[in-house]
């Protein structure tokens, strides 16, 4: 069978297609029935791979059927999207922007910018740090971290806080990451005293307590999502329901042109080095925001 290629405007398509519409779209039954017929079609989609799986290359209408049952989960698509008047266009333009915010890489870019290269040195974040982690034991018997950087303190000492132990206490990693795959973290940026008053509005929206919760909240969110992930220890991917709620908390941040796929970079780093820091019981993690790379070495036991 020969194809022969037709470019359509898919809101032409749409407009074509309604037109041999056997039931009203706007009357009550009309959405259930397209739901109805639509699930149909893709049983019989599947059915058609069930039949080229079934017979090989002795199916020779495979393609030809395939390109029916697309074409009729086509309509029945169209006339959902119609019922709820909204342009096919519009569906596919909105699916390319979510699924280029999941997959594409938007950091390997000579030209990224972190948020306050235009700040005065003393109000940027260091662009090369070590951060180093000290485990201790308190008169409780509970552990907790001391945190520096560059020899600098680096916040109060942290505890789990939690009933059962869960090296929550080492937390402060998802931070750094934050910092050195996104450029952003306002907690971090609060325990280097790197915040940016020489702007107002600067310092209390993006370097503000909100924003520092915000950071916080996210860290607590996905550690809780980790947990019944192995904590990243067998996967490489972050649910795209997760992404999406911390990009909606950020939503009116600077941070908010980073991608999904940026923060999952972030996530799964912090969470790589999260892991090196509870198997060591500490540990130096060198940090480079230049290059978005951060480099974990064992504690010497001086610090342990």
């Amino acid at each position: 069978m020969e194809y022969k290629v037709v470019i359509m405007d898919l809101d032409e398509y749409q407009a074509r297609a309604i037109e041999t519409s056997q039931f009203e779209l706007n009357e009550k039954d009309g959405k259930f029935i397209t739901l109805m017929g639509l699930s149909g079609e893709v049983g019989e989609l599947a059915t058609e791979y069930k039949k080229q799986l079934r017979d090989g290359d002795g199916y020779t209408v495979f393609k030809e059927k395939l390109t029916e049952e697309l074409g009729d989960i086509l309509w029945y698509l169209s006339a959902i999207a119609k019922h709820e008047e909204i342009n096919l266009s519009y569906i596919a333009e909105s699916n390319l922007r979510k699924i280029d915010d999941r997959w594409k890489d938007g950091l390997i870019q000579p030209s990224f910018d972190l948020f306050d290269n235009n700040f005065p040195p003393h109000e940027q974040l260091p662009r090369h740090f070590k951060a180093t982690f000290q485990e201790r034991i308190g008169e409780d018997k509970k552990k907790y971290i001391c945190i520096t950087w560059d020899e600098n303190k680096f916040g109060d000492p942290l505890r789990d806080n939690a009933y059962d132990s869960d090296y929550y206490r080492f937390h402060d990693v998802f931070h750094l990451s934050y910092a050195v795959i996104l450029g952003w973290s306002p907690v971090v940026r609060r325990l280097m005293k790197k915040k940016r008053k020489s702007s107002h509005n600067i310092d209390e929206v993006e370097d503000g307590g909100r924003a520092g919760v915000i950071d916080e909240a996210i860290s607590s969110l996905v550690f809780e999502y980790a947990r019944k992930h192995s904590y990243f220890e067998k996967s490489n991917n972050v649910d795209y329901s997760l992404l999406r709620t911390i990009k909606e908390l950020t939503k009116h941040l600077e941070v908010k042109v980073r991608t999904g796929k940026d923060w999952e970079k972030a996530i799964l780093l912090g969470f790589h080095h999260w892991r090196e820091l509870k198997k060591h019981n500490g540990g130096i993690i060198y940090c480079n925001l230049l290059e978005r790379t951060m480099t974990f070495e064992e504690p010497d036991k001086e610090m342990l």
